[in-house]
């Protein structure tokens, strides 16, 4: 390896004026074919930057979104369509490293210039190769392979949070847009009550107080209409900012798959973060012992090289505590894998039990909303027959009104639950589209 190396360089000097050529040496600036190019490259490809494929990035890519055609896949690809996406150009430089790293065996080269006694200018390549490093180099490739799923998994966590917290503005605008449907039709009946009221009250039959109950009812009702519209305008609003296409006209939901058998992509990203941290660790131990390097200088009219024994990091009185630190990270880096996983359990088993709870509650509100509303039409025959006053009526009517906007907004919580665990197993785009 050291002879292939001395032949490369000696091509690379001129025949007598000793300066360096860039012939061989392109890479050292100024060579057109090493430019960048403005064509796009995808992000999420197994492709680890020195050839090799991540099995962790070929799980990623296989991953299917649990949202079936309809609204809520029409609001991801908006917001999918207008993703600035940062992490994207994380994962793209963190490649650009590994290919780099994924060279770092050849020998690294670095002009030199001096001035000597005779005011002579003399120029010459300083050049090292290491012959033996106790495993540095390979450290470093394994740790900026690790980086690029580490990118790779970070990616694929922001792309499934932006499409989290779009259809979490969708769920919550729907939701809105239900309870003032229900207040705009029950808005003719109270206003119904009120001119009774009020014409009772003129012809001497009932009492003002009676028709001051029945208008204060009125005005919440329209207040509660009023603040459900501007919330669900607000939430839509927020989500036009995040989408390529208007998306005012899109309303109602669509079934939704159980994302079980996906790791948590905490999980995942922990694993990348812990073999990365074991590379680095692998790297730092290597620095404290010794290792074999060729080195020196070569200039036109010939060349110094020697053989060298080091340790990068030399030795010191603290170096044993430094090697007991660096076994003690290995160990942290696995301890957070489990921690990470506990966490996101946790998480899990929480929204789990806010899923089953709200599927109780489902049913449940159903079941009150149609009784509170048989109540109401019992009262309201008997009002029609004088055995009711009005704003005892009223009263059970504003109870079927406030049943019936808890029951509609029952359907939105549990699919904003859903989605929730979607995005925590990295479920809710597909795997090939980030």
């Amino acid at each position: 390896m050291a002879g292939a190396a001395l032949l490369a360089l000696a091509g690379c000097m001129s025949d007598g004026g000793g300066t360096v050529s860039r012939g061989a040496f392109g890479f050292l600036g100024g060579s057109d074919s090493t430019a960048p190019t403005d064509q796009p490259t995808q992000a999420m490809t197994a492709d680890l930057g020195d050839g090799s494929q991540s099995v962790l990035i070929e799980g990623l890519i296989d991953r299917r979104s649990v949202l079936s055609p309809g609204p809520l896949q029409t609001v991801t690809d908006a917001v999918l369509a207008a993703n600035s996406r940062a992490a994207e150009a994380e994962l793209r430089a963190a490649r650009l490293r590994a290919e780099a790293q994924s060279r770092n065996w050849l020998p690294t080269l670095g002009p030199s210039i001096s001035l000597n006694s005779l005011g002579q200018v003399v120029t010459s390549l300083f050049v090292e190769q290491v012959l033996f490093d106790n495993g540095r180099k390979r450290a470093e490739r394994d740790f900026a392979k690790a980086d690029v799923e580490v990118a790779a998994v970070a990616l694929a966590e922001d792309t499934n949070d932006r499409v989290r917290q779009a259809l979490d503005l969708y769920l919550t605008a729907e939701a809105h847009r239900a309870r003032a449907a229900v207040n705009a039709a029950a808005m003719e009946r109270m206003e119904h009550f009120e001119y009774v009221m009020r014409e009772r009250v003129r012809g001497g039959v009932s009492d003002r107080s009676d028709l001051n109950v029945v208008t204060q009812k009125l005005n919440q009702l329209r207040a509660d209409l009023a603040a459900d519209q501007d919330a669900a305008n607000t939430a839509m609003a927020e989500l036009s900012a995040m989408s390529a296409q208007p998306l005012a006209g899109l309303s109602g939901l669509s079934p939704m798959a159980d994302p079980a058998g996906l790791r948590p992509l905490a999980a995942v990203k922990a694993d990348a973060e812990a073999t990365r941290a074991m590379a680095s660790a692998d790297a730092a131990r290597a620095g404290f012992l010794p290792g074999l390097t060729l080195g020196g200088t070569v200039t036109g009219d010939g060349n110094n090289l020697g053989l060298n024994v080091a340790a990068p990091n030399g030795f010191g009185f603290g170096t044993g505590a430094s090697l007991q630190a660096i076994e003690a990270e290995r160990a942290a880096s696995q301890a957070r894998i489990g921690q990470v996983e506990e966490d996101t359990n946790r998480r899990l088993r929480a929204l789990e039990g806010q899923l089953a709870s709200l599927l109780r509650q489902e049913d449940q509100a159903r079941t009150l909303a149609a009784q509170a509303a048989a109540n109401y039409d019992i009262f309201a025959a008997q009002l029609a027959e004088g055995q009711r006053a009005v704003p005892e009526v009223v009263g059970i009517f504003e109870t079927k009104i406030r049943t019936e906007r808890e029951a509609v907004v029952v359907a939105y919580d549990i699919a904003r639950i859903r989605v929730q665990i979607a995005a925590i197993h990295g479920a809710l785009v597909d795997g090939s589209r980030i």
